[in-house]
């Protein structure tokens, strides 16, 4: 007498495994329980009152309904409590396996000096671990660095921990993050707006808007009236503006020096504390550490 087998399945919708029957047709609990752990029984869903309904279990014993198995896929039962574990400890597992297996991401790499290369990217990050990936972004058309690219490491400790510190890369501080990362919501959004510092009357929007557009899009470009030696540029691109920063460059044959812009979240109506009577944004204006800039004299 051929071995006949019957299906069955943890839920009605997985894909049901066959539990082998005895001689006589029934089917042994301790059969079914060695392919699922726990079980206590078996159900099945009535072809005619699609209704589940209880196989019948005598000592351990599993019998057909109506003496026949037929085709019908048939469903495992727990005890509710000892379901409820197994479930606790699936979701527990399921946590552990998606921390062992974090996937590792681009990394921007922000404030690159213009002479790097890629090799040189790599070179440098090869030192904290197997890098996948470097890319230096470049103008389409000049080819020239636009102060910025992008790293991916083989390991998610790697990535970790060249987040967690700054980088001397060719005689200068870069930053590496996650793109358009939050990931503490005390952190400021990066601006896309510069300063340039030491500006000379002679410059106008229009010079400063065609010397910074080979770099990216600029969206806008404010001098002051009356003129006080500064401008603002804004780009399309916040990454564009951090890594400008820092930098001095040379426009109209005079030395400029970029730094950060007053975030956008500083609402120039905030007080500022360090500056009575003023605004955040105004005491900024005049803070010769951020901007770089002599401060005028005060009567």
């Amino acid at each position: 007498m051929s071995e006949l087998y019957i299906r069955v399945a943890e839920e009605e919708n997985e894909e049901p495994m066959e539990i082998p029957s005895e001689d006589d047709g029934t089917v042994l609990l301790s059969s079914v329980a060695a392919q699922f752990p726990g079980a206590c029984g078996l159900r099945y869903r009535n072809p005619e009152s699609q209704c589940m309904r209880g196989v019948r279990l005598v000592e351990g014993v599993l019998h057909a309904p109506e003496s026949d198995w037929g085709n019908l896929v048939y469903v495992v039962s727990y005890p509710k409590d000892n379901k409820r574990k197994m479930d606790e400890i699936d979701a527990a597992s399921a946590v552990k396996i998606k921390r062992g297996f974090q996937k590792t991401s681009d990394l921007i790499v922000l404030g690159l000096p213009w002479k790097t290369t890629e090799q040189d990217l790599k070179d440098y990050f090869s030192t904290f671990g197997e890098v996948i990936m470097v890319q230096v972004k470049r103008d389409a058309k000049t080819g020239n660095s636009k102060g910025f690219g992008f790293v991916r490491f083989t390991d998610y400790e790697t990535q970790t921990k060249v987040i967690a510190q700054r980088h001397m890369i060719d005689g200068r501080w870069c930053d590496c993050k996650l793109p358009n990362s939050k990931a503490c919501p005390d952190e400021p959004m990066r601006s896309r707006k510069i300063f340039v510092g030491r500006c000379t009357e002679d410059m106008t929007t229009d010079d400063l808007r065609k010397y910074f557009m080979q770099y990216g899009e600029v969206t806008d470009v404010f001098i002051p009236k009356p003129f006080r030696a500064f401008a603002f540029v804004t780009f399309a691109d916040d990454q564009v503006a951090q890594a400008l920063c820092g930098e001095d460059l040379i426009i109209k044959g005079v030395s400029v020096h970029i730094s950060n812009a007053e975030p956008k979240h500083n609402n120039i109506h905030q007080p500022f504390p360090n500056f009575p009577g003023g605004s955040a944004s105004l005491a900024a204006m005049f803070d010769r550490s951020q901007y770089q800039f002599p401060l005028p004299m005060c009567k």
